[in-house]
């Protein structure tokens, strides 16, 4: 009875979950207003602060590219190994959950038992058998499994955030290649505009020598300027090709099978409004690597209480049967044995191992709430850097494209001009090579636009959820949704 009572004081000294409980840090950078705040480049015309929508490849309204992207999303092999090691962080959730079930244990023995010594001439050897089985279910007192259990699923959900990360890249990637194919095809169209122009000069400059208004030197010149046009066109086809075969693999597709119309682009998708970026606190809420750094900081601190607990006794309820007696009388002349009762073990006096243990976990979860940190600032930097980026490339395109206009139109009043004697001929091909470099410098800022607007999505996190929401297994979060964190509640 005093036995009882003292084991049932232990129990409620210590049913506790020893550790600290994991919050996010009131001194993180993550819960600083600053960072929370509207992005410096949001004002900008051509940004919203509207918060960016989930699947944010069909802002281009392109159902190729949502086509690419839901099979590469399917059948990508580095999503495919990412996907895998999500369900083993499930799986670890599950072992760490079943030391918290009764665990169970079989037994038996078969022998031959054998006279004391001296032998006693003429007695036989005899068989004999043991039988046993035990079953014992952990108390917890001091809440180490708990803590164990918190471990696996905050690694679950860091599994979860890297998984949505590499999502986001090759969402990313296929949209990339898709359209540099796509703005390739732009800019050999392009070349080849430009091509004509120049053979028509050419043309044109063999009948004016045929009348005696032009030199073999201005021929010449012509055929210089074609064979340079004609020149460009072989890289920029590479340039494509390059493209598709990326694409192609992104797919997870032979490049046997690389997807044939993209060869048939011609023009590159365009958003058909401003890019929502929303601001701080939605990017900290979302972006992948944020989640998975916050998530590792929660594990981290767990992994304090799982070696505090170490310092206390462990603790089961338990009891066992058996039944042992030679193999002849089976049953009947058995010596059965029944106990029930708690079993305690502990470690103590060594104390040392689990204190240093304690310490080294400690100091863990300091690295951890560091690299949080860290993780923050890059990803404000990272977004602000390409929003910036984006913003610049608006200007730079717009003053591109009245460059190639300009000279599209001197092109066409030199060619006038000089068919009524107005001008010599080296201002004609003068005139043209400004416009083969206009458009040439016009098609590569219309494909950096593009993938500018590309780097502000990546940067933003992706935002997007899949279209349904099945539950993992461990009951924690889902599969299909951004991995719980404990931003979402700041």
């Amino acid at each position: 009875m005093k036995f009882g009572a003292a084991l049932l004081g232990f129990a409620c000294l210590t049913a506790c979950t020893v550790g600290p409980d994991y919050h996010v840090p009131k001194e993180a950078l993550a819960l600083n207003p600053g960072a929370q705040m509207s992005f410096v480049n949001a004002s900008d015309t051509s940004l919203s602060g509207e918060p960016l929508p989930d699947h944010w490849w069909r802002l281009y309204n392109d159902l190729r590219l949502e086509s690419f992207v839901q099979e590469g999303l399917a059948a990508n092999r580095d999503l495919g190994a990412a996907e895998q090691n999500l369900a083993r962080a499930v799986y670890a959730v599950y072992e760490a959950k079943s030391a918290q079930l009764p665990q169970t244990e079989l037994s038996g023995e078969v022998g031959i038992s054998t006279p004391p010594l001296p032998r006693a001439s003429g007695l036989p050897l005899s068989g004999v058998y043991s039988l046993g089985g035990s079953v014992s279910l952990p108390l917890d007192l001091a809440g180490g499994i708990r803590r164990e259990v918190e471990v696996a699923k905050y690694n679950e959900q860091a599994s979860l955030a890297v998984r949505d990360e590499v999502r986001t890249t090759v969402a990313a990637a296929i949209t990339r290649n898709y359209i540099a194919a796509c703005s390739a095809n732009q800019t050999l169209a392009s070349a080849r505009r430009v091509l004509d122009i120049e053979t028509q000069t050419l043309h044109a400059t063999e009948r004016l020598k045929s009348g005696g208004r032009a030199t073999a030197f201005d021929v010449t010149r012509a055929h210089a300027a074609v064979d340079t046009s004609a020149a460009a066109i072989p890289p920029i086809i590479s340039q494509r090709n390059a493209a598709v075969f990326a694409l192609t693999a992104l797919l997870g597709r032979l490049p046997v099978d690389y997807p044939r119309d993209v060869q048939e682009c011609s023009t590159p998708p365009h958003l058909l409004a401003v890019v929502p970026v929303g601001d701080g606190q939605q990017l900290i809420r979302r972006r992948p690597d944020i989640r998975e750094a916050e998530r590792k900081l929660a594990s981290a601190t767990a992994s304090i209480g799982v070696e505090t607990a170490t310092l206390y006794p462990s603790v089961s309820l338990g009891g066992s049967i058996g039944m042992s007696g030679p193999i002849s009388a089976f049953s009947k002349q058995s010596q059965i044995a029944v106990s029930v009762g708690p079993l305690v073990t502990w470690t103590f006096p060594n104390i040392a191992t689990a204190r240093a243990r304690i310490a080294e976990a400690g100091a863990g979860a300091r690295a951890a709430e560091k690299n949080f940190d860290s993780v923050v600032l890059d990803a404000l930097r990272d977004t602000e850097i390409s929003l910036d980026a984006y913003v610049q490339e608006i200007q730079h395109n717009l003053s591109v494209h009245a460059a190639r206009d300009s000279a599209a139109d001197a092109n066409d009043q030199a060619w006038r001009l000089f068919r009524y004697g107005r001008t010599d001929f080296l201002n004609v091909l003068s005139a043209q090579e400004n416009l083969a470099s206009a458009e040439s410098a016009l098609a590569a800022s219309n494909t950096t636009l593009i993938d500018k607007q590309v780097s502000v999505f990546v940067a933003l996190g992706g935002g997007w959820q899949e279209d349904s929401g099945s539950v993992s297994r461990s009951g924690n979060t889902s599969i299909n949704q951004p991995a719980t964190s404990d931003l979402a509640s700041q």
